[in-house]
Parts: C-alpha cells; structure tokens; sequence
C-alpha cells in the first residue's frame, strides 16, 4: 500500500462539508501501530488510536478515561436473615444489572461499565445474613446481608427480618427491607425500606396480645414489595416479594426473591411462602425453624415461630459479560467459571473477594 507523506504543517478543510474516512477493521485486525496512528475500531463502532504500547479508545466524555470494550453486569448482594419469635421475612439482596430493560427496585437497566485492559477491578460476593435464633438473650432480629462488589457497582445486603427482641421490632433497610414482625405488645412493626433501583420495602406484621392471630411481614424483593401478614386463619405470614428474571448467562434466572413471614401456630395458620428467585419459606409451629434463602441468588430467609430459628439469607452473586475477544484473570481469592453464549463469554463469581483484569 502507497504512502503519501503530507509535508505542511495544517491542513484547512474548513471549506468541506464532509469527513475524513479513517482506517477501519475489527479488533482483531489492528495492525501492529505506529504513535499517532488512528483507526476505527468497526468491532465497537469506536475511534482508537496507539500510544506507543497499546490501543486506547478516544474519551467521548471530558474527563473519562476511555476503555477498551464494554462488559454487561449482574451483581446481587446477599440476602438478610428472617427473624424469630412471630418473625418477619429478611429482605433480599440489592439487584442491579445493565443487562435486559430492567433492574432493581423497578428501575430501568443501568449502563454497561466501560472495562480498561491491564486494570484490576474488584468482585465482591455477599454472604448472607444469619437468621435470628431462640434462646439467650431474647429473641433475635435477622442479620443484614453482606454487599456484593463489581468495580464501581455496589448492590446492598438485603435487610433482617423484625422479630421479638428485647421491646425492639424494628426489621431492617437494606437492598430490599426486612419484614415486620407480630407484635406481642403495643401493635405490630411495620416493613423497612429497600434501595432505590435495588429492591422494594418489607411488608408488616399483624396482631397483638389483644388479637393474638399473629404472623409476619414478607422480606421485599428486587422487583415487589414483601406482602403484608394477615389475622385471618389465626394467622398468616406474608409472603416474600418475587425477584426479577435476569437472562445475562443465555438463560432466564430470577435471582433475589423475599423471604416470608411466619405464620401463628394456633389453629389453621399458614405460613408465608418465599418469593421467586430464591426466598426462604417462613415457618410456623413452635420449635420449627424457617426455610433458608438459596445460595447465590440472593433470598432472604423466612422468619420463624418462636423456638425456631429464622432462615439465614442466601448468598449473592456478580456475574460480567463481555465480548470472547478478551480474556480475564481471576484473582486467587475468588470462586468462578467461565462460559461463552454466542460472541460473549460470561463469567460467573460464586463466592470471595480479590480483583480480576482483562487482556
């Protein structure tokens, strides 16, 4: 191919209505590179340029480094505990994903992340939150679920569920809210909070010492609210709010689902069932512990009785997907596998914490 050599110093093509037609071809075809040189890279629609080392892509936004490709994600957090003694739901882990039209909390997808090569960036996988537990010092409210990581996508643990502690029946805020608990004394607590663009509020227990038809409030969940628990049957728990259906691997999954409330023992209680993607059941005779959250879907688990333990909420997940033109390197610290679907390749963490790169 021909060279010409352009020997002044500025080129004026301000009288031209037109463009320049750059060099173009796909990832795969970029030539070893002189400093200077610039392409477009037709794998990515993107103009590129060497530095000398390596291809980086011109920065379409002031003050943003530029990337190399961009990578689709779905990080879930773990989900929180359920509560004991009349119990509600924990609250599943936070949702957010750039992959499909939807994410958390009723949301619209989020933005794919722009992935640097020879750049460390950090996974996290949440554990979940322990159930509350009979015994000692009162009854126990579930514990909170542990964030999960990707780079700078941060989802929240998933909130406890309320139980019977002491005079406090408050559930905890979280990716989703924890649910409330049948009060004994004074009424019953209502739902926490979710996150905005995560996961919805718990729903509220019912009865007290006055009406004892008591149950428990459903853990919200990534794309519903936790039902509230009812008198009727002589109680019954709420059921956990459904998690949302995520296709990011090739196939449909719902991940993040509520756990339910506990149902009353007397009579014909019923207990609340966990919501899809993953929430443990609630229980509902004494001594019957609730249902755990599933692992790495991030469920929260079902709230107990009384003398029973409250489901420990399900761990979370990070999955990334990107072009099979790349590679990653995964940090010792952290369990994954990797799959191709079509021209990607997904890589699933299941478990740890440590960083990962791409080349």
């Amino acid at each position: 191919m021909a060279t010409n050599k352009v020997t002044t110093n500025v080129i004026d093509m301000s009288g031209n209505t037109g463009g320049l037609v750059w060099a173009q071809g796909t990832t795969a075809q970029r030539p070893v590179g002189v400093a200077g040189d610039l392409r477009l890279n037709t794998t990515d629609s993107r103009l590129e340029f060497y530095n000398g080392t390596d291809w980086k892509r011109l920065s379409e936004t002031a003050g943003t480094p530029s990337a190399d490709f961009q990578a689709d994600f779905l990080v879930v957090a773990g989900g929180g505990g359920g509560g004991d003694q009349v119990g509600g739901g924990g609250g599943a882990g936070g949702l957010r994903t750039s992959y499909g039209s939807t994410s958390g909390g009723g949301s619209s997808n989020e933005n794919q992340l722009g992935i640097s090569l020879s750049t460390n960036y950090t996974v996290t996988v949440g554990a979940g939150g322990a159930g509350g537990f009979s015994g000692g010092a009162g009854d126990q409210i579930g514990v909170i679920g542990s964030n999960s990581v990707f780079s700078s996508i941060t989802s929240l643990g998933g909130g406890g569920g309320s139980g019977y502690e002491a005079g406090n029946f408050t559930p905890t805020s979280g990716g989703s809210g924890g649910g409330g608990s049948g009060n004994l004394s004074g009424g019953p607590s209502s739902g926490a909070a979710g996150t905005a663009n995560q996961g919805f509020v718990g729903g509220n227990g019912s009865g007290t010492n006055a009406s004892p038809n008591w149950g428990g409030g459903g853990g919200g969940g990534a794309s519903a609210a936790g039902s509230n628990a009812t008198t009727t049957n002589s109680g019954t728990g709420g059921a956990g709010g459904n998690g949302l259906a995520v296709s990011i691997t090739g196939s449909s999954v719902t991940y993040a689902g509520g756990g339910g409330g506990c149902g009353n023992n007397q009579g014909s209680s019923v207990i609340g069932p966990g919501g899809t993607g993953g929430g443990g059941a609630g229980g509902a005779n004494v001594g019957v512990s609730a249902i755990g959250g599933t692992t790495n879907l991030g469920g929260g688990g079902g709230g107990a009785r009384d003398a029973g333990d409250g489901g420990n909420g399900g761990s979370g997940i990070v999955i990334v997907r990107y072009p099979n033109t790349y590679t990653i390197s995964v940090g010792a610290g952290l369990t994954s596998t990797t799959t191709t679907d079509g021209s990607d390749k997904i890589t699933t963490f299941t478990a740890g914490s440590d960083t990962v790169s791409f080349s």
